[in-house]
């Protein structure tokens, strides 16, 4: 992807774990590479087309200055975050802090902290058979939308199905969203395990009834492997009740473990019933 590098922005701010830093301050340098396309600005020479450096730069300061964190860790992960909330076209940041007089009392150059943060694409299966189903839903999709490490691209319809796994229990309502996060695989996990809970969710009984499912079933083209955690999901390519409403919203969503779209595994499936 393309990008505009920002080099050395130098900023006279108020961040450290030491006293004396926050009262008497000291010189950061912020380099900031953006990533996004440039083609349609570079073919009609808009600015509106593309993110304005200056206006960057100035919102850096800003907020590097109003703002006052420990660590040039927290500034680092705070400042990605603001750039990526006014300057929408930013696909990918990678930022680097620098604190070259940083109060260590030894001969050095410079110490500094680069993190490196995008967007990624990402698809959530859901299902409810007990409660008040569609609220718990709604109020699970609602959470997600609100989350300002996500963004809610699109919802599928829901659909009404046949218990699957352990069959003695009440028909699911399943569904899927596709969103944007800033979120690691990881994070989104503990995210949603978090909406689970407050829906009551309960692991009683494996494929079991439950008030609200989560799953991820595609994290963009990462193949995962963890106690915790197998992205792709593992069975979705034999669940009719998450690939229809993923083939509602993506048809071309594509599995990396399998090699295969939504759309394929969905008529593979369908060829077998």
């Amino acid at each position: 992807m393309d990008y505009i590098s920002i080099e050395n922005l130098q900023v006279f701010a108020y961040h450290g774990v030491y006293e004396e830093e926050n009262i008497n301050g000291q010189n950061f340098y912020v380099s900031a590479k953006l990533f996004l396309s440039t083609g349609f600005a570079g073919k009609t020479d808009d600015i509106n087309a593309s993110v304005n450096y200056a206006d960057v730069c100035h919102k850096i300061t800003e907020y590097m200055t109003t703002h006052t964190y420990n660590l040039i860790e927290a500034v680092a992960e705070n400042l990605a975050y603001m750039i990526f909330s006014n300057f929408e076209s930013v696909k990918e940041i990678e930022l680097t802090i620098s604190k070259p007089e940083a109060p260590i009392g030894l001969p050095f150059d410079n110490v500094s902290v680069t993190i490196h943060r995008k967007w990624t694409t990402a698809f959530v299966a859901y299902g409810s058979n007990m409660g008040d189903s569609l609220n718990l839903i709604q109020t699970a999709i609602d959470s997600i939308r609100n989350n300002k490490y996500i963004r809610l691209i699109k919802e599928s319809s829901i659909i009404k199905t046949k218990a699957y796994g352990y069959e003695n229990q009440d028909d699911f309502y399943n569904g899927c969203v596709e969103i944007e996060t800033l979120l690691s695989p990881e994070e989104l996990l503990e995210e949603l395990n978090m909406i689970e809970n407050a829906a009551g969710r309960k692991r009683e009984i494996h494929w079991g009834p439950r008030t609200l499912d989560l799953d991820i079933i595609l994290f963009g083209n990462e193949i995962i492997n963890s106690e915790k955690l197998i992205i792709p999901h593992y069975d979705m390519h034999n669940r009719m009740f998450v690939l229809e409403p993923l083939c509602e919203i993506a048809p071309y969503a594509y599995n990396p473990r399998l090699c295969k779209t939504a759309k394929m595994l969905k008529t593979d499936l369908e060829r077998t019933v």
